[in-house]
């Protein structure tokens, strides 16, 4: 395993929420000495979640209201890489979207027309679903309907447990429809697109931090970029054993990065 000391040359940490610096409603308390020993570091960091239910000025509330220092340019979510992908590729085009009223809101705030006849499928992580909305959506993409997802993730991590997540909802559409969808958020391409724009840093400037495989490390593996799993989340230590993605670093929470 790497040195740490090695990341205090890093420029940019871009953090995972659910799992990395909270879990459910609790914040870890080694969290805020963390994101202030970036800070003297003369770094920055910036939050990027799957989590895309909900919107960007819920997740500045939310973690002010832990006592996390935090502005609106500080959180990206996998529905603002969605978001952006649609509005350059598919810019007019209405879209069925399965998610939360914030994530609504959202899209429609970046002029993105939501309609339930559209040529085109998103889903995510909605904690209003319905038998109605799932119905609707296998419908339009048997019907020939672009099917899209802003991330993969299975499970949500909650205090005491998981919930069901987007890529369990996108699972029971394949297992209706036949199709899969094209999935953005971690581990995929388009979400370090999306930091580079916004921030205007370089890759090697960055590590990724998470409590995820599938998603935050192997975001990092996918595309160069070093990553730190933290063990406060979803994966267990028994879990790196004969998978094929590995993270740079191992740490038990982020209280052990930049001592």
């Amino acid at each position: 395993m790497a040195d740490l000391k090695k990341l205090q040359q890093k420029k940019l940490w871009v953090l995972d929420m659910d799992g990395t610096v909270y879990l459910g409603d609790r914040l870890f308390e080694e969290t805020l000495p963390f994101l202030q020993r970036i800070r003297e570091s003369g770094a920055d960091y910036l939050f990027f979640t799957n989590n895309a239910s909900r919107s960007k000025t819920t997740y500045v509330d939310r973690l002010r209201g832990m006592g996390i220092p935090v502005e609106p340019e500080q959180i990206l979510t996998s529905g603002e890489t969605t978001i952006r992908f649609l509005k350059t590729y598919r810019p007019g085009k209405p879209v069925y979207l399965v998610g939360t009223p914030d994530l609504e809101k959202a899209f429609e705030r970046a002029g993105i027309c939501l309609s339930d006849e559209a040529d085109i499928v998103v889903i995510s992580f909605d904690t209003t679903l319905t038998y109605e909305k799932v119905n609707t959506a296998c419908r339009l993409i048997r019907q020939g309907a672009e099917f899209l997802s802003t991330h993969p993730d299975f499970n949500c991590p909650v205090e005491g447990g998981f919930i069901p997540d987007s890529g369990a909802i996108c699972a029971m559409v394949t297992a209706s429809t036949g199709k899969k969808p094209r999935y953005f958020g971690k581990p995929y391409e388009d979400v370090w697109t999306c930091i580079e724009d916004h921030t205007g840093r370089s890759r090697e400037d960055m590590v990724v931090v998470g409590d995820r495989l599938y998603t935050d490390i192997a975001l990092g593996a996918n595309c160069g970029v070093d990553s730190v799993l933290v063990l406060s989340g979803e994966t267990l230590l028994s879990d790196l054993e004969g998978s094929a993605v590995q993270p740079a670093y191992i740490v038990k929470n982020v209280g052990d990065l930049l001592r």
